[in-house]
This record gives C-alpha cells, structure tokens and sequence, in this order.
C-alpha cells in the first residue's frame, strides 16, 4: 500500500509541544537580575548609585569670593579643594592677562578640603580669582579647580545724557538711541567695558563717547545705563576704572 504524506505543516506543532516544556523549564530557572532598591522604591544598577555620588563629591571643588568690593577692602574667599584633606595648602591665584595666574594668598586646609582666605585688591578693576590645591599635578584637571569674578570699585562723581542727542553718532561713531547702553568718558579708549554699581544693582557697558565735559564729573551715562541703576541725575557712583 502507498505511504501516507503527512504535510509538514501538520508534524510541526507536535515536534514544538514536545519541546515546550524543557523550554518552560529553562526559563523557571534563570535567575532574575540584581536590582538594588534606592529609597525610593525604584530599581537602580546595584553598586553604581552610591559610588558615582561620593565620587562627583570628591572631585568637585568649589569656591565662594566677595562679588563686590570698595577700593581698599577685603576680598573673602571660602570654599573646598577636591581630594584634600586636613593639612593640606590651598593657593588663592589671580589672574594677570597672557601671563597667567599669579599667588596672592595661601591657607591650610580643614577637615574635609575646607579652607577660608583673605584678599586685598591692590587697585580698581575686575578680576578672575581662583582656588586650588598646591602641586600642578593636583591642578591639572579642571574639576580640581574652580574660579569667581571680582569687581573691585571707586567712587566717582556721574551725570547722565540722551534727551536731544538721539539719532545723533558719538565720538566712538555709534548712533545713540534710548536702548543704547554705554557711557561717556574723557579718556578711555572707545569699547572699554566699565562696570558701575548704584545702591544693589549693577551693570557692564562699553565707552561709546566723549564727555562729560562738566567740572568735577567723570562719566556720562545714556539713558539707557541710568534706567538699568535707577541713578537720579548726578551722583556717586562706583565704577571698575
């Protein structure tokens, strides 16, 4: 008798039921991944949470300075070195143009890379202050080391200008409008970027014109940088030149 043709649509799921459960066997016993709860209730990587956190902690350093200094005052500087521990030496730095960073102070650390130190601007101006560990080894990597500005100011006498002078070009060759932020100077080279204090407000604009040209005053503001100080019309003001 001619052998009966089974198609082999029809013997596949009988081969597959055969092999189900060794597969089901195999899945019961994997084990399941590691997950470490945080307090949250949710799953993290285990052993990644914890280690990342202290070691952002032990590579970041940290530096608080006086933003806003009067001419002859003290510049206080407080923060944490990076890796340091009680003993260690911290250098204050600032910098000084093409040539880099020079030291104007130096402390001893505390517990935990800890430190305070003092600073006393020799002149007006703004500067860019630094703190990090002795040894260039230490300083290399940026994380080690962290920066502030520091506006140091005088007192000088200003008034300020606009009403009858929009529309017009400066000495500096700049059209005055009442948007225009800038000030007026005598001396200074055009684009020379002043900052000015009045009361808790303060502003950075570039000399944009020549003036004031009235006794015993040293800067005319536009209208514009007196709105920005809330400055009556003449005045003391502090200035970074």
């Amino acid at each position: 008798m001619p052998t009966e043709y089974t198609p082999v649509r029809a013997r596949m799921p009988r081969r597959l039921a055969a092999l189900a459960p060794l597969a089901l066997s195999l899945l019961v016993a994997a084990p399941a991944p590691a997950v470490a709860q945080t307090s949250s209730g949710q799953g993290t990587s285990s052993g990644q949470g914890s280690s990342s956190a202290d070691e952002r902690r032990d590579t970041a350093t940290n530096l608080d300075a006086s933003r806003h200094v009067r001419q002859g005052g003290l510049v206080t500087l407080s923060g944490r070195l990076a890796g340091s521990r009680a003993g260690g030496t911290a250098l204050v730095e600032v910098g000084v143009g093409r040539r880099g960073w020079t030291t104007v102070a130096r402390t001893t650390t505390r517990a935990g890379g800890r430190f305070t130190a003092s600073w006393r601007p020799p002149r007006p101006g703004r500067f860019r202050v630094r703190a990090r560990p002795l040894g260039e080894a230490l300083a290399a990597g940026r994380r080690l080391v962290d920066s502030e500005d520091v506006n140091v100011y005088r007192s000088s006498v200003a008034s300020w200008y606009g009403p009858g002078f929009f529309g017009r070009r400066t000495a500096c060759g700049q059209i005055i409008r009442p948007s225009t932020l800038g000030v007026a100077h005598k001396r200074l080279p055009c684009g020379t970027r002043v900052t000015f204090r009045y009361g808790s407000r303060t502003v950075t604009v570039p000399v944009i014109d020549r003036g004031p040209f009235v006794g015993g005053r040293e800067w005319d503001l536009t209208a514009a940088t007196r709105r920005s100080l809330a400055f009556p019309s003449t005045g003391v003001i502090q200035s970074t030149r």
